[in-house]
């Protein structure tokens, strides 16, 4: 159901007593989401527009807001609940900087290995980032660094890496 929008955030908790709330920002560059004039919370797996009468920032990653025709009492059904956009809001990425959903299904193409197999996931650890690759021999990770990360073809859905030799013969080899 959430497959055309984007995970923007959260709302945390109530602040003050006119119904506005904490909503924290999960993204690396907030002040791109300062002006929003509405965003889609998930209610009951559902992704349900509600219109922002107002925002205040209360730090990078932190906003207050007052939803409109949301009362103090009411507020508190939506704490804790996701927030989205619609993935058509994302800003255009170029070169090798990319969102994580655009390169699902990308074949990877690796500088001394070749195809090694298609993007089924990037699983985003606290740590690093990895690209899931599925290879006929198993599963490959590749951290996404830019020493890695060569090139992203959108047109050609391939995504060019120079991984560390052993670390890919570590899953073939396995």
């Amino acid at each position: 159901m959430f497959s055309d929008y984007f995970y923007l955030g959260k709302i945390t908790k109530k602040f003050g007593l006119k119904g506005e709330l904490m909503v924290y920002l999960d993204t690396d560059e907030p002040e791109k989401y300062y002006a929003m004039e509405s965003v889609y919370i998930n209610v009951e797996g559902e992704p349900i527009p509600f219109l922002i009468d107002s925002i205040k920032v209360k730090s990078k990653n932190q906003l207050i807001v007052l939803f409109q025709d949301m009362d103090n009492v009411s507020s508190s059904c939506y704490i804790n609940s996701d927030l989205y956009l619609p993935l058509s809001m994302l800003p255009k990425l170029t070169g090798n900087r990319f969102y994580y959903h655009e390169v699902l299904n990308f074949t990877v193409m690796d500088k001394n290995h070749g195809n090694i197999g298609i993007c089924s996931d990037v699983l985003d650890h606290s740590a690093q980032a990895v690209l899931q690759i599925e290879h006929p021999k198993g599963e490959i990770l590749i951290p996404i660094v830019d020493d890695f990360i060569k090139d992203v073809d959108r047109e050609n859905k391939i995504i060019r890496t120079e991984a560390p030799t052993d670390l890919i013969e570590f899953y073939i080899n396995q």
